[in-house]
């Protein structure tokens, strides 16, 4: 049709224009050539026909299309490109090195791979964005070297030298990172809110001491404005290292100490006391927290938002009172694995926990349809709810849930003893849910 052609011609007409300004300003065009050289292209092309018209479009096409956007254009484009990429560019040309080059770009530096010399590329970027201001990194604030595992202290010590307007650090998986070097990056970084340290297993404690608090200003003080902390695997961790963190750390609004096996009840008795405004918390693994735990958590009151317990063996229908009772804005509970709660816990969480969204009590025996019936009755506006391995729960339980809680999205009821017709009914009256199911009869 005439308008595909047009469509397709114009950009075509368009590029054919601008190459033909392109070979006009060639030397290859100008006037002011010599006329020996002139006369030397004549014979040229005498002796080897359309030799001067190959030679012109060969200079013409040097010019690339992307070559004729402006720098600010290319500057957008590259703001979408990777700390890998960005390096490569930066080996094109002139022009795009200085471009790729520009502080603007660089205020995240992401670096991945278990090979990588972590240690020389932070070395090699920071001295190459240190030279516009001698030895800072004014622009930098975000690190991210997840799963670098050949990372050392080295290479932290130039981030906490380099980069005093970091907010951002990630160094997950890496664990030949030890005390010394998270203490030094803490104190000489003081706008740092978010730090993963998970699979950093040296790592036991996070401080300011009083020599390090006199390199900030008077302001911070002992203070480490860290909100999100996630320390996920790190098996040494001990009671006391979580009461130095929770006590140099009151601004702590995520926290993650999952596996961290050593630690008790004694050490959330100190984060209740220090880090009041805690929303996510997550004691996954934590085989040693039980009941009393769970009562030193509750003091966090109206601010708990998210918590994880699964496979707190020690947990009851006792310290799930305690959750109950103090935490009602509560909106994500895991309790999997928690063999000893029951349907008066569940029932206590139901009544006391009206906006609860998300629950899992997986591989919890002794849940049955009883506690679901609260649930459906009380918190209708569930979205997620894993039920696996629940061998009490039957039909009568599913059903209810699903005629009570039409915002449901997800239902795991793997390796649960639930017969085809109830799946349907759930399918029937919450159309948007996915059921997980091992029925081979459903489908």
């Amino acid at each position: 049709s005439d308008k595909n052609n047009v469509h397709i011609t114009t950009p075509q007409k368009l590029y054919r224009c601008m190459t033909l300004q392109f070979s006009s300003s060639c030397p290859l065009n100008s006037d002011n050539c010599s006329a020996s050289a002139h006369t030397r292209r004549k014979h040229a092309d005498n002796r080897r026909p359309g030799t001067h018209t190959r030679s012109r479009q060969s200079k013409t096409h040097h010019y690339a299309p992307i070559d004729l956007l402006p720098d600010h254009t290319l500057l957008q484009i590259f703001s979408h490109l990777s700390t890998n990429q960005l390096c490569r560019c930066a080996r094109v040309c002139r022009r795009w090195y200085n471009l790729a080059w520009d502080p603007r770009l660089w205020s995240t530096i992401q670096l991945t791979g278990e090979l990588l010399h972590a240690d020389r590329a932070i070395r090699v970027l920071t001295h190459r964005l240190c030279q516009d201001t001698p030895n800072i990194c004014l622009t930098l604030e975000t690190v991210v070297v997840n799963g670098c595992k050949r990372l050392t202290d080295r290479g932290l010590h130039v981030v906490a030298q380099c980069c005093p307007e970091l907010r951002r650090l990630e160094v997950a998986g890496c664990y030949n990172i030890s005390n010394e070097t998270v203490f030094e990056v803490v104190s000489r970084c003081p706008n740092l809110e978010h730090l993963n340290l998970s699979g950093c297993s040296k790592v036991t404690c996070i401080s300011l001491t009083q020599e390090a608090s006199l390199q900030l200003s008077p302001l911070h003080g002992q203070q480490i404005s860290i909100h999100y902390l996630d320390m996920t695997d790190c098996f040494s961790l001990e009671d006391e290292g979580l009461r130095t963190i929770a006590s140099h750390c009151p601004r702590l609004t995520h926290l993650y100490l999952r596996r961290c096996t050593r630690l008790t009840d004694e050490a959330l008795r100190h984060l209740a006391l220090h880090c009041p405004s805690v929303r996510e918390l997550s004691l996954s693994d934590c085989r040693l927290v039980g009941d009393f735990g769970l009562r030193e958590v509750a003091r966090l009151e109206g601010c708990l938002r998210y918590l994880s317990v699964a496979h707190c063996t020690r947990i009851t229908d006792v310290g799930m009172r305690y959750v109950a009772r103090y935490c009602p804005r509560l909106r994500y509970l895991n309790a999997r694995g928690c063999e000893g709660l029951t349907d008066h816990g569940l029932s206590h969480l139901a009544r006391s926990c009206p906006r609860l969204k998300s629950l899992d009590v997986g591989k919890c025996p002794l849940v049955s349809d009883s506690g679901l019936e609260q649930l459906a009755m009380y918190c209708q506006g569930l979205r997620r709810v894993s039920l696996r391995a629940c061998e009490s729960v039957t039909g009568r339980g599913l059903k209810a849930l699903a005629a009570n809680c039409c915002e449901l999205q997800l239902l795991n009821v793997q390796d649960c003893e639930v017969s085809p017709e109830a799946l349907r009914f759930v399918r029937r009256h919450c159309r948007r849910c996915v059921i997980e199911h091992t029925n081979p009869a459903f489908y």
